[in-house]
């Protein structure tokens, strides 16, 4: 079985859980909890961890957290590690106390932060633990919404920043937000995760496949996130993109196909050729003659970026 891609760069935002080795409960004691925060706090100093939120239950916890200097396996190595040894010490133990890798989701901060956000703090009340989110003394809700003074290393401006410049507005509007979710049948945001790595809408996710993510260190076959994620749209998908554009009857039409099959498809030429119903070598001499063509010309390269954002739509 594959293990889950990891996709670190400056400024990605996650969404983290890690669950106890066979679900056994991992904070047993208001100690253990305080111990806990201690290696976020030390995460934050030491790694640049910028914590946005976060909530302990008793056999898992949730983070939301960015890494300003991708480096997200040695923020959490340092958090599971180090609270790990600070357990097992104390209760003379050795082995794992976490069930194999923390799971973290890759997430569109602007599009999701604020619903994840509750979804967290919303957990101990998912859980029958309490009725009021604000009775829960492990989570940042209660930061939030000022009933306790936040610790340093605690960010909440970006979350509170998109329901009011005020501080004091925003912390009312947003508990009012999270008291919203309280006994309702609310929408679960983890069920538009996409390839088990993202959450986030097409284009945030064509922009990091493209941006950040190689296969010098990963190997397709053995990572199903990956390879869901490289899969290349079909001749056909791509020329449905290009017809959602262009006319078939344009004589801008065939160039544009041609040329978005060769760029995009991943097929080989004698592929492409045959579905064009042209040599191999041919589709090479289109799509190099046109792509010179775009470059002079501002209103095509609009057409075709237009075409590409199509065609991501179809690959997400």
């Amino acid at each position: 079985m594959g293990r889950p891609l990891r996709i670190q760069y400056p400024g990605a935002f996650y969404h983290v859980t890690s669950r106890g080795n066979e679900r056994k409960v991992i904070f047993s004691s208001k100690r253990d909890r305080e111990q806990f925060l201690s290696y976020l706090e030390s995460a934050s100093e030491r790694y640049g961890a910028v914590i946005h939120a976060f909530c302990m239950m008793n056999n898992h916890y949730h983070l939301l957290l960015e890494t300003p200097y991708s480096n997200l396996s040695q923020i959490m190595h340092h958090i599971n590690g180090a609270y790990t040894n600070y357990f097992n010490t104390k209760r003379r133990r050795s082995g794992h106390l976490f069930q194999g890798r923390y799971k973290a989701i890759l997430v569109e901060k602007d599009a999701y932060s604020q619903e994840l956000s509750r979804y967290i703090h919303l957990n101990p009340v998912r859980a029958k633990l309490i009725e009021d989110p604000l009775d829960y003394p492990w989570s940042s809700y209660p930061y939030y919404v000022g009933a306790k003074k936040r610790p340093g290393w605690l960010k909440m401006d970006d979350i509170l920043s998109y329901f009011s410049k005020s501080r004091s507005k925003a912390m009312r509007l947003y508990k009012q937000f999270v008291e919203d979710g309280i006994g309702k049948e609310m929408h679960n945001p983890f069920e538009k995760v996409f390839a088990s790595t993202f959450l986030a809408g097409s284009d945030f996710i064509s922009w990091v496949s493209e941006k950040w993510i190689t296969l010098k260190e990963a190997d397709e076959r053995n990572i199903p996130a990956l390879r869901k994620m490289m899969r290349k749209p079909s001749l056909d998908e791509i020329e449905q993109a290009v017809e959602s554009i262009i006319e078939r009857d344009d004589p801008l039409y065939r160039k544009v196909a041609i040329y978005c099959c060769h760029q995009f498809s991943g097929a080989n030429l004698k592929e492409i050729g045959a579905h064009f119903s042209m040599q191999g070598s041919a589709v090479s001499q289109s799509s190099r003659r046109f792509k010179v063509q775009i470059s002079g010309d501002k209103k095509l390269q609009e057409i075709v970026e237009k075409i590409k954002r199509r065609i991501r739509n179809v690959k997400c």
